[in-house]
């Protein structure tokens, strides 16, 4: 009898052990977000006769590619900040780039006033992505995952980096809206010294990504490839680009090698993690899913062309057309997603959180909400009850598709875009589009259906109230008889719209020893520096006749503005690049109310001063610089002009 039991309790044990065995492990979560990737910019859509992309093409043959999915912003932070909260822009606040500047700012007001040149005054943002958010990594990490985060960033440093948003590893923990100064080395991070000589950027961070799926291949993780690629600076590898200039057509309106270049390193980089995958005998148990931040930047100039088009689509990054937020995306989870399907499906960035836990049967933290939802229906062949998605962002960068701020709601074929404060009397107006007769967006139907904006538009209404979302409201000092407000397509004056890229780099000339850039024109008169400001970011630099020495310095200024925003100093220092970053910055409370007021900036340097950028504001207006000098503790006799009178 004892022999029996002895035998029964072997036996079931070993059934016991094989059944912990064979329980299948939860699977790993891979997410690749490429940066300003147009949907044209992959062959995924037939819309390219230039870019090669065999690896996304490689991992569409594996899944699911979607042919309208949506970033929850036309710019890059609120996208990112979407997908780590399943949370829309207008519900966290950021709603603009603005992670890297100084300044912490963690709810979302509107601002206090707004020159005569623009018709709405706008919110002012969020600049980090609080710690108090119950993010993806967070929830993972709860149940047993290995986090890891490599690459672009964007959403604060710290306290706000991946670390303290439940990453165990970021490299190369850099807070910046690009990498510094270049795509292949030398580029520098605090604290990252590239192993190889002119190293590309996106081969260093998949390199390291590999070595993170490698070390946690027994264990379930969660790996965030967030990629630099194909974001500004415009450069790639010199062998890359001479292929593409054999291989461009100056007839094509995508014919820059250069960003055909970057556009091939990005997808090498999606290959070595695939083939890593593969390599370990994980891609089995692995869900990936690849989209990318907002849509193509056609608007940047490279070698005196466009960087690249989104056509067939109206716009790009930076405007609510679908240029601007329709993007390439590819869902892969072998065994429960048809491999080769494709899907027509409403998705935005807010959709990706909810899914992931849909998908490893994870509940919600308690309390938790999200404005996306779980597409993992759709993932599986079945019907999708949802049929709307929102956009919002309320700002108007300067681009060529200039449009106000604006919120728009998809549904079906249909697509309203609300813009704000642009009306007659400062009252919204409104664009309707059928996307499926009209993809380009170039007919404008809300004359046509007004019953179908009335609907459409409730449904705007019930989402900005439900997030509680703070939006432009009509500007009482907005003068209409001296300003255009018309956004078909044409450069206006003032704060709507502007010159293009390529008719502003025609006009950029140093004045007086300083060199305007950004969103912004500059000319000298009666001993003082007039800017011209028609956008978000105008600023304007000089290099010293004589460095500074490094230490403590004061930079002493006068500035009368009619503009908004809060502006910044930055300083160059010797042997640094780029010239003017993040890291050597100092916020100024810049008041806009069109009396000279004097600012006095302490600067703390580190090494030889040898160039001053100051950013005296966030948004259209005239601003009038004056009195500018530059002073070193060390030598308190000595005051330093810095040449704004020909001296």
């Amino acid at each position: 009898m004892r022999r029996l039991v002895t035998v029964f309790a072997v036996v079931l044990l070993f059934i016991l052990d094989t059944n912990v065995e064979a329980a299948p492990r939860s699977p790993n979560v891979v997410i690749i977000l490429t940066d300003d990737l147009g949907w044209s910019d992959t062959t995924l859509f037939g819309t390219t006769k230039l870019y090669q992309t065999p690896n996304i093409a490689r991992l569409a043959k594996r899944g699911m590619t979607f042919t309208q999915a949506h970033s929850a912003s036309p710019l890059c932070s609120p996208t990112r900040a979407s997908l780590l909260t399943g949370l829309s822009p207008a519900q966290h606040g950021i709603t603009a780039p603005n992670c890297h500047l100084p300044q912490v700012v963690l709810k979302a007001t509107i601002g206090e006033r707004a020159g005569a040149n623009s018709p709405s005054i706008l919110p002012e943002p969020v600049t980090r992505l609080a710690t108090t958010y119950q993010t993806l990594p967070k929830s993972l990490k709860e149940v047993g995952y290995a986090t890891g985060h490599f690459g672009k960033w964007h959403l604060g440093s710290a306290p706000y980096s991946p670390l303290e948003h439940g990453f165990d590893v970021d490299l190369p923990h850099w807070p910046g809206p690009g990498p510094a100064g270049s795509f292949v080395a030398p580029w520098q991070f605090p604290d990252f010294d590239p192993a190889t000589p002119d190293e590309h950027i996106e081969d260093r961070m998949a390199r390291e990504a590999v070595a993170f799926m490698e070390a946690n291949q027994d264990k379930p993780f969660y790996l965030n490839y967030w990629m630099f690629s194909v974001h500004a600076p415009f450069d790639a590898k010199r062998d890359l680009i001479e292929k593409y200039r054999g291989l461009v057509n100056a007839a094509e309106a995508q014919r820059s090698p250069i960003y055909a270049a970057m556009v091939e390193s990005m997808d090498d980089a999606v290959g070595a993690l695939l083939d890593t995958l593969d390599r370990l005998k994980i891609a089995d148990n692995t869900i990936i899913i690849f989209s990318s931040d907002n849509g193509g930047n056609m608007y940047n100039v490279v070698e005196d062309t466009t960087a690249t088009s989104n056509a067939p689509l109206r716009g790009g990054k930076a405007t609510m057309y679908e240029g601007g937020t329709r993007v390439p995306q590819v869902v892969c989870w072998p065994n429960h997603i048809s491999a080769g399907s494709r899907t027509d499906v409403l998705t935005n960035t807010c959709d990706i959180y909810p899914t992931v836990l849909d998908m490893l049967r994870l509940k919600p933290a308690p309390g938790q909400r999200f404005d996306g939802e779980s597409i993992l229906p759709a993932l599986k062949g079945e019907p999708l009850e949802r049929k709307t998605i929102f956009t919002f962002f309320p700002h108007n960068p300067p681009v060529p598709e200039w449009m106000p701020p604006a919120v728009s709601v998809h549904r079906d074929d249909w697509k309203l875009i609300r813009l704000f404060a642009c009306g007659a009397s400062g009252k919204d107006r409104w664009k309707l589009f059928n996307l499926r007769e009209d993809i380009g967006e170039r007919t404008d139907l809300a004359n046509a259906h007004p019953e179908i904006v009335e609907e459409l538009d409730s449904l705007i209404a019930k989402f900005l109230r439900d997030a509680d979302a703070v939006v432009p409201i009509a500007n009482p000092a907005f003068e209409p008889s001296k300003y255009n407000i018309e956004d078909e397509g044409k450069p206006a004056a003032g704060h709507f719209g502007g010159p293009t890229k390529t008719q502003r780099k025609s006009k950029v000339k140093a004045v007086r020893g300083w060199t305007p850039s950004g969103d912004c024109e500059l000319t000298f008169a009666k001993g003082s520096l007039m800017i011209d400001s028609f956008g978000g970011d105008p600023h304007l630099s000089t290099t010293l006749k004589t460095p500074i020495d490094a230490g403590d310095a004061m930079l002493e200024f006068t500035v009368q503005s009619d503009s908004s925003g809060e502006g910044q100093v930055f300083w160059q220092e010797e042997n640094e690049s780029p010239a003017f970053a993040a890291v050597r910055t100092t916020p100024v409370n810049i008041i806009h109310d069109n009396q000279p007021h004097v600012y006095q900036v302490p600067i703390k340097a580190a090494k030889p001063i040898l160039g001053i950028r100051i950013d005296p504001s966030t948004a259209g207006g005239t601003i009038k610089l004056s009195k500018i000098s530059l002073r070193a503790a060390s030598d308190e006799t000595a005051l330093r002009l810095i040449p704004v009178a020909g001296d």
